[in-house]
């Protein structure tokens, strides 16, 4: 009986940006061809592939909160049908977090079967968050929902396309349920046809190396990405950290929400566990499992190898706890549209309990590690239709012991692109008046924090309404090696007029008539080693790019231009 050789470490790599090749052409129809300002310009999307027993093979590098919507998905999809019931031509949509393997209502997955030798041997899946999906306000997350009743359509693993024919009457019945109709029937249909591509490419390398080659050489793959995962365990030694960070409230104010993740390391084997996370949320902050699994998967990566490749592999030495109703493990139906929060501070509890035993070279400070969030919504400029638009905006990434932290970036689960302010101001009734760096939002340190940004946005039309959901207004994130916390976040209506007025970090339908403005500040992050340490041209190349402020370079270095700063390296 012939044995099977061990893999060619080459052919493996080719064989491995063959699938990423395919998963990034998917990831370029999706983005190319949408219609909403979300997906084409935000690229508010990701999409992977999966073989017939639903393991991840392939993942293009989008969102990777977005992992616990496609992987959920499709696994919601096998139990529902069972592959000899698929059809070719078929192809599955869903949603919901309790039903259907998803995240939250607005992330919408297409699987599509992709069948080679009239046998289902692959599963294309994207997810595109939605800027509507109805429900009781525009966006369709609201930090005040108390149920997923309230966060637009609910969508079980349906048959949205059978043998070819897509069902018209399902899919307008859909688009129908949301604040605009013909941008979701276009991009549910851009989904579906951007699977079929992803099928194409998988059926013709099927066709050029053989499916047999195909089957070994993915096998070959994931247990290289398991061996070297669990090598990179194994290397790290026993160990054990705890670190808690915390949300403001969980929607309804009250006391901050702590989450506490435990990292384990016995031998290969890795236990993150969410014990002293704080209980289910009264508002939209509970986080579904998958998110939770999602979150947890690239932290580790992150942490451990940044280069390891994503795909089932990756999962096999990683096992994760959290106590059910609690906000990391909740009980239907809690409402979860405002899990990307949470996500962010679970990413950020797992990065900071590992940097609990790693060597001082792999630590970084906490970034902001927040999900700011703000919706406009009121008429369109044509058509007659409502628009939505949503945006996430960025803030500082945690400094490290040889460099400062990024400015203005988005951090950990999150990877999306801002809306060019050309863009936004020609599809919206709105005007962006300041797009820029918070000046002393970076925690002060021998190596700085990251900025947080500040958005600024008027509205053009009377009929406009607004939400904006910051966290971070209470706690600013921790330095490390005594770096100083970063800034917080903040909210201020009408920002450099006389009616200037502060406004709570979380505010949901506020009418912002023509002429008014609404502005975010999003955290910086923190910094890394004491101040004091800090090089004098580090501090003055901060003032001159208005980085920090004179007070601050005096209150945090000592620094000015007449006075020398305290005990900082020459």
């Amino acid at each position: 009986m012939p044995t099977h050789t061990a893999p060619d470490p080459i052919a493996m790599e080719v064989f491995s940006n063959r699938l990423l090749s395919i998963v990034e052409e998917m990831g370029h129809t999706l983005i190319r061809s949408s219609f909403s300002t979300n997906i084409k310009e935000r690229k508010d999307c990701s999409v992977a592939m999966f073989d017939a027993a639903g393991r991840l093979i392939a993942q293009a590098s989008h969102v990777p909160l977005h992992l616990g919507s496609l992987a959920g998905g499709v696994r919601a999809v096998l139990a529902r049908y069972p592959l000899e019931a698929m059809r070719p031509g078929d192809a599955f949509i869903g949603n919901d977090a309790y039903l259907a393997g998803g995240t939250h209502a607005p992330d919408i997955g297409i699987v599509t079967p992709v069948f080679v030798e009239g046998r289902v041997r692959f599963l294309a899946a994207n997810c595109g968050h939605h800027s509507d999906v109805g429900g009781s306000v525009p966006g369709s997350t609201s930090h005040t929902a108390r149920s997923v009743f309230e966060e637009g359509i609910r969508l079980p693993v349906l048959r949205i396309r059978r043998a070819g024919e897509i069902d018209t009457d399902l899919l307008e019945m859909i688009a129908h349920n949301t604040r605009d109709f013909e941008e979701r029937l276009l991009d549910l249909k851009v989904q579906i046809a951007t699977n079929d591509r992803g099928a194409a490419l998988m059926a013709e390398l099927a066709a050029r190396i053989g499916m047999a080659a195909v089957e070994r050489a993915v096998d070959d793959l994931l247990a290289y990405t398991a061996r070297r995962l669990r090598r990179r365990i194994a290397e790290t030694g026993d160990n054990r950290g705890s670190f808690t960070t915390w949300l403001d409230d969980d929607g309804y104010g009250g006391d901050p929400v702590p989450v506490r993740a435990t990292v384990t390391i016995r031998g290969e084997r890795l236990t993150v566990d969410f014990t002293g996370s704080g209980p289910e949320a009264r508002g939209s902050f509970n986080m579904p499992r998958n998110a939770l699994e999602a979150s947890v998967y690239y932290a580790v990566k992150a942490m451990l190898d940044p280069e390891l490749m994503p795909n089932q592999g990756m999962f096999e030495a990683i096992a994760i706890t959290a106590p059910e109703g609690t906000i990391t493990n909740p009980r239907f139906p809690a409402a979860v549209g405002s899990r990307a929060n949470t996500a962010q501070r679970v990413a950020g509890a797992v990065v900071g309990a590992f940097c609990r035993f790693l060597p001082p070279e792999r630590r970084v400070a906490s970034g902001n590690d927040v999900m700011s969030t703000i919706v406009f919504s009121g008429p369109a400029r044509r058509g007659g239709r409502r628009f939505v638009y949503i945006e996430t905006v960025g803030g500082g990434a945690g400094a490290q012991p040889d460099a400062d932290g990024t400015d203005g970036t988005h951090v950990h689960v999150t990877n999306t692109s801002n809306l060019p302010a050309e863009a936004l101001e020609r599809e919206y009734p709105l005007l962006v008046e300041e797009y820029a760096l918070v000046p002393d939002s970076g925690g002060a340190g021998e190596f700085r924090g990251g900025m947080g940004i500040a958005r600024q946005i008027r509205s053009l039309d009377d009929r406009v309404v607004c939400h904006a959901r910051l966290d971070g207004a209470r706690r600013g994130p921790e330095g490390l090696a005594r770096g100083r916390p970063g800034g917080l976040s903040r909210v201020v209506l009408d920002h450099g007029r006389p009616e200037e007025a502060a406004a709570p970090p979380k505010i949901v339908n506020h009418a912002l008539a023509a002429g008014r403005s609404l502005r975010i500040e999003t955290p910086g992050a923190g910094g890394y080693g004491p101040p004091e340490r800090r090089r004098p041209e580090g501090i003055a190349r901060d003032l001159a790019d208005g980085r920090i402020t004179p007070a601050a370079a005096l209150s945090d270095y000592g620094f000015s231009d007449a006075v020398p700063p305290r005990g900082v390296r020459s």
